[in-house]
């Protein structure tokens, strides 16, 4: 490359000083080099301060074709400390060599962020591999398993954001998340593997981080990991599959959209994204998501009081209107909801992916064209902004003179033009993002069938509509109503459920005053009635978890189970705090909390913001929270009478479905109760209780305070039968006994209960350590009764025993028959209980069989794709009815959305699916069943 042949134009110099020192330094080099040199010196100090450091350098690098490489030449034999102060040189190399090609429009955009993408990919992968080979060589890092050929020990670091991209800016820090492959290693030798990666991450991160006296390199972000707040700097790949599977968030899913394998073992890292392929890009498509992002735009610029009248001076590039995150997340946004179903539009970079919306109809090319060109040239002025101090901001100067030096350093020499075409462009590109993200409704009223007609003539009847007032309003918003509904998918069907739901409200000013003063209320009542009937008739049940979506977080980022938990345990507090509160009250507290939650699951799951998948972990979420809040309110109220839970405490354990973290609309909650006593006889109370009935009525109580019918309804069904001896056995068992049971007692369908058995809350003054003591337990259980011969012969004779005691529910059954749902789980347990794994969920407990050796690799992933499939068609039919599923009843939207979750065309191709799935899934598990029993 010609460097000074390529130069197409250069700064003005602001400060004549810097521009003349500049000269000085470079004066034997080409006059195009020193004029732009000069030019870049002038405008920013840092470069000036680098031109001067690297003059020698430069004078012999200009016509290098990959600085990079030229820089980092023989690094992989520099130990830690020679590695850190060679990365900074090289940093200021290619700062200043990247500067210098950029100001001087000698490289594109692609390829100034490609450079410092690779400097920063190569930094990565250098420190990892240098701290790595230091923990090996002192003996800290344990040998792979046999067998087994790793690089780098099996830790990778997956780059994310604008680094995964390839698209850093010119002062950026890098988003990591560093993984390893704990397939690696052996059992044994796991622990002392993930203390001495740990230990490596972190001295990589400092590697390149700190700001030694000669610099620094990147700063280093390692916050994006799975469950950042507990987790370590590096965790096992497995483990943040699980997370992911289990609890991955969809702002999760977002970023992985640019993840990217930038250091260490780069195919382990590959082999990650590919298995984590299905939950980053799901196979639905709802506008609704697109409302969602922009709301969430919009609350982005206000956490950073980026609103407001647009002007230049200040304006931040990146977060402010019409900046560089406006076109970044309308690419992503669609990129999101699209490339499930479309593999072509999965680009990591803007440019490719607005390239890729435009070439599958996305978007229109003219729009695409123009929003590639002001996203280079609001880069552009990004990295200008940052060339000046090596500052990571992207706010423009707020003072005139700094103006000046950001036009001058684009070659402008008048400011005020600049900065006119430069708000003209912030302008368009808030124009055309916002189009998309917030289109015009049309207004004129539809025409109306007979049959519609004779609906609405009964409405001035129903209860909801006999005071003046609630006409008056109603009048108002009838127009909207009626006119949505005819945009509805199935106008006829939506009106008529809204009529079912009109018929059953009591009352409806305040109704009819939300529905007016929030128009998006009439967007989602019609979406509701028009699609989900069993939706429908839970909200005519309880009308006011509409205020919820008021709320102001009925579309933010979902809580977890914790930070559930937290908002109930206070909302309790209140309720037994409030002048004339008490028990009674915060039980009514809890049901029309989880009223108003659960409402938000089945909206999102209606309206694709979420899938199937998520909605089962939101669920699970939601009733962990629940019984952990109220259990100790429970056992408050019990102690008053009878004393505090005698000896160490209670756990209460979430069985079945709950145990595994994957729950319905209409699930019940599977519970047992284990406590100690430790010694104990009686409780110390006003009516003191022997500690055996204590805890029984303790238990009947948790039960009766979760179950039971109030003026707000129920929170759960409760079923107790997987507790010891079942029906015969007590509500509560002691720890001493649950052992013994377990161990000498149980039968094979109770150990493969066990499997999923997971503490959910605990009460009393030990009743954490008991929790662990209980799983330690689970764990004994599973590792020593596993291997018996009888476990496989026992499921044969299980399954024949549920086939003949329950037919599946109608040609749409998910649930229950060979191959079907319970089928594939029992099956997903025995591998748990044979491997002595302690997984919980389906596909954890597939992948522990796999690595037993208990199924092959082709099989197990069939198995998951199998169950995946029909739990997305049995937990989306629960959404629309809690009777077996009838086609006709839920009419053509619920049919909509079972074909949208199950990723099916037709009703026709769903059937042939549900069909082909399950003779697939019953032939795997038949084939894992003993000869003589497989007919059985």
């Amino acid at each position: 490359m010609d460097f000074a042949a390529s130069i197409s134009h250069s700064p003005i110099p602001h400060d004549s000083v810097r521009a003349e020192a500049a000269r000085e330094a470079l004066a034997g080099l080409p006059a195009p080099v020193v004029d732009l040199a000069a030019g870049a010196a002038g405008c920013s100090p840092y470069l000036a301060g680098l031109i001067e450091q690297e003059r020698d350098w430069l004078a012999g690098a200009l016509d290098l074709d990959d600085p990079v490489a030229a820089v980092t030449v023989g690094f992989e034999a520099l130990d830690a400390d020679d590695l850190g102060v060679a990365l900074r040189q090289a940093k200021r190399r290619v700062a200043l060599f990247t500067a210098l090609a950029d100001l001087g429009g000698v490289w594109q955009l692609e390829q100034v962020t490609g450079a410092i993408s690779d400097l920063a990919d190569r930094a990565v992968d250098l420190a990892l591999r240098v701290h790595v080979a230091a923990e090996a060589r002192r003996g800290k890092l344990p040998a792979p398993r046999e067998g087994r050929e790793v690089d780098a020990a099996g830790i990778f670091a997956l780059a994310m954001g604008k680094g995964g991209a390839g698209e850093l800016n010119y002062s950026s820090d890098i988003d990591l998340i560093v993984l390893y492959d704990d397939d690696a290693y052996d059992p044994d030798d796991q622990h002392e593997a993930r203390a001495a990666l740990i230990r490596a991450t972190r001295k990589m991160a400092a590697t390149l981080s700190d700001n030694t006296e000669h610099g620094y390199v990147f700063r280093t972000d390692l916050r994006l990991r799975p469950d950042a707040a507990v987790t370590p700097v590096c965790i096992s790949a497995s483990a943040a599959l699980t997370y992911y599977e289990a609890e991955g968030r969809t702002w999760e899913r977002a970023a992985y959209i640019k993840a990217r394998p930038a250091g260490g073992d780069l195919k382990a890292g590959q082999r990650f994204l590919e298995e984590l392929r299905p939950f980053v890009w799901r196979k639905h498509l709802d506008f609704a998501a697109i409302q969602d992002a922009h709301d969430m735009r919009l609350r982005i610029r206000d956490h950073k009081g980026l609103g407001g009248r647009l002007e230049v001076p200040g304006h931040n590039m990146k977060l402010g209107r019409g900046g560089i995150r406006e076109i970044e997340f309308f690419t992503q946004t669609r990129q999101l909801i699209a490339g499930g179903r479309d593999p072509d539009l999965r680009r990591r970079d803007t440019v490719g992916g607005l390239a890729a919306l435009a070439a599958k109809g996305w978007i229109p090319p003219e729009v695409a064209a123009e929003l590639t060109d002001h996203y280079r040239q609001h880069r552009d002025i990004e990295h200008r902004i940052q060339m000046v101090h090596d500052a990571q901001t992207h706010s423009l100067p707020k003072d005139h003179e700094g103006l000046q030096i950001i036009a001058e350093m684009m070659g402008e020499a008048d400011v005020d033009a600049w900065s006119a075409r430069l708000k003209a462009r912030l302008e368009r590109v808030h124009e055309l993002t916002e189009s998309f993200f917030a289109p015009g409704e049309a207004g004129k009223l539809p025409d109306l069938s007979d049959e519609a007609k004779a609906i609405i003539a009964r409405w001035a009847d129903y209860p909801a509509l006999r005071s003046d007032r609630a006409r008056a309003i109603f009048r108002r918003v009838q127009p909207e109503l009626l006119s949505r509904m005819a945009r509805a998918s199935h106008p006829d069907e939506a009106l008529a459920r809204f009529d079912a739901f009109l018929s059953g409200l009591p009352a409806g000013v305040q109704l009819f005053s939300l529905f007016e003063a929030n128009p998006q209320l009439i967007e989602l009542i019609v979406d509701i009635c028009g699609t989900a009937p069993g939706l429908a008739s839970y909200l005519s049940r309880h009308p006011a978890v509409l205020d919820a979506v008021l709320g102001g977080s009925f579309f933010a980022p979902w809580p977890r189970a914790e930070g559930l938990q937290a908002s109930l345990s206070a909302a309790l507090k209140s309720a037994l705090d409030a002048p004339g509160g008490g028990y009674e009250q915060a039980l009514d507290t809890a049901r029309r909390w989880a009223h108003e939650w659960h409402f938000r699951v089945g909206v999102h799951l209606l309206r694709g913001l979420i899938d199937a998948d998520e909605a089962a972990v939101q669920y699970a979420d939601l009733a962990d929270a629940a019984i952990a809040a109220l259990f100790p309110v429970t056992v408050d109220e019990f102690s008053r009478r009878h004393g505090p839970p005698p000896g160490r405490g209670a756990v209460v354990l979430g069985m079945g479905s709950l145990g595994a973290r994957q729950l319905n609309t209409g699930s019940d909650l599977d519970l047992i109760v284990i406590y100690d006593a430790e010694g104990a006889e009686m409780s110390e109370g006003p009516r003191p209780l022997a500690t055996r009935p204590y805890y029984a009525r303790l238990t009947q109580a948790m039960i009766t305070a979760v179950s039971a019918p109030t003026a707000e309804g129920r929170l759960y069904e409760v079923d107790m039968r997987l507790r010891p001896s079942g029906r015969q056995g007590p509500v509560a068992t002691s720890v001493q006994s649950f052992e013994n049971y377990q161990m000498t007692e149980a039968w094979t369908w109770e150990h493969l209960a066990l499997t999923r058995a997971r503490p959910v809350a605990a009460a009393g003054p030990d009743g954490a350590a008991l929790a662990d003591q209980v799983e330690a337990l689970r764990h004994k259980v599973l590792q020593d009764r596993g291997g018996e011969t009888q476990v496989m012969p026992d499921l044969a004779e299980m399954r024949g025993r549920i086939f003949r005691a329950k037919a599946p529910d109608g040609a749409w059954e998910a649930k229950i028959g060979p191959g079907h749902l319970q089928d594939i789980e029992l099956l997903a347990q025995s591998f748990a209980l044979r491997s002595g794994d302690p997984a919980r969920g389906v596909a954890a407990q597939v992948r522990a069989g796999k690595r037993a050796g208990l199924i092959a690799g082709a099989e197990a992933d069939r198995l998951l794709s199998a169950h995946r499939f029909l739990w997305r068609l049995h937990a989306s039919g629960r959404l629309l009815t809690d009777r077996p599923l009838d086609m006709e009843e839920i009419g053509a939207g619920g049919q909509d959305l079972l074909l949208r979750e199950t990723g099916a065309a037709t009703l026709d191709a769903l059937a042939e699916t549900l069909a082909r799935q399950g003779r697939e899934a019953e032939a795997i598990i038949a084939a894992q069943l003993p000869t003589a029993e497989v007919e059985g």
